[in-house]
């Protein structure tokens, strides 16, 4: 099956398409609390998740030790939610080529996020991964992403249709892995109209103050996901873990049922 099958399938079953966004920050309990509280998050919220999105980065700043927790809590996740591990790499191909073998086949996510500005050979090490998917960044959901990602070219084009002119590139090619694009809700107006009908992974949610309508109303048949981190995480609620995630869920299915009445 590949990778867009699957995750179509998972929102079709659990009529969700939130993703969990797993950042680990250590508190009062230090690094080794980190584990039980990843797996405490998981436990409660897997059930309400079309995907899990851990970000490496967060894993790193532990050092080996969080490495390592990173690869024990892959060991163990929920076979039935995909995971697209948010590392956002880019370098020449064949340093490409080992970033994909660590992340394909030795982690198994099933996705990963790339930074494309290097170029097609700097994406294709990840395209011939059977069941696999990479989300290239076109449009972040930062500010900065006014400087490069959103400038109009003389052609008329803006920069993130480069970017998705290399996905679409592979997929006339044929390639394996499915190629979607991380679009930020926050920077999306004037933006999803001319983005194709793949997956995407959709940050700004949340803490970042996106607004879900505009997504909602364009009606794209590709599994589209959009991430919540903090506010699942770590907001301040008396809610548990599920109760957050189920509540995003929610919200974010009412915003996609209002869009189509």
């Amino acid at each position: 099956m590949r990778y867009r099958e699957r995750l179509q399938a998972r929102i079709a079953v659990t009529g969700s398409r939130l993703c969990i966004g797993l950042d680990p920050r250590p508190g009062e309990g230090g690094i080794e609390a980190v584990p039980d509280f990843l797996k405490q998050v998981v436990d409660e919220t897997w059930q309400y998740a079309a995907a899990f999105k851990p970000n490496i980065a967060y894993f790193e700043a532990m050092g080996l030790r969080g490495l390592e927790m990173l690869e024990s809590l892959m060991a163990v996740m929920p076979r039935e939610v995909p995971v697209i591990l948010d590392a956002k790499r880019s370098d020449i191909g064949e340093t490409q080529k080992y970033y994909a073998h660590s992340y394909f086949a030795h982690l198994k996510v099933d996705a990963v996020t790339l930074n494309p500005f290097l170029g097609y050979d700097s994406i294709e090490p990840f395209l011939n991964w059977e069941g696999k998917g990479i989300y290239l960044l076109a449009v972040t959901s930062n500010p900065g992403s006014a400087d490069f990602q959103r400038q109009i070219l003389a052609d008329g084009r803006a920069v993130f249709e480069l970017v998705t002119a290399l996905g679409e590139r592979a997929a006339t090619a044929g390639m394996a892995t499915d190629v979607g694009y991380v679009v930020g809700l926050t920077n999306a107006a004037g933006v999803l109209q001319r983005i194709p009908d793949a997956p995407l992974l959709v940050p700004g949610l949340g803490a970042q103050g996106g607004d879900i309508a505009e997504l909602a109303a364009a009606a794209r048949s590709a599994p589209d996901v959009i991430n919540v981190s903090r506010g699942v995480l770590y907001a301040d609620d008396g809610f548990s873990f599920g109760e957050r995630a189920k509540r995003w869920a929610a919200r974010i299915a009412q915003s996609y049922e209002e869009a189509v009445a």
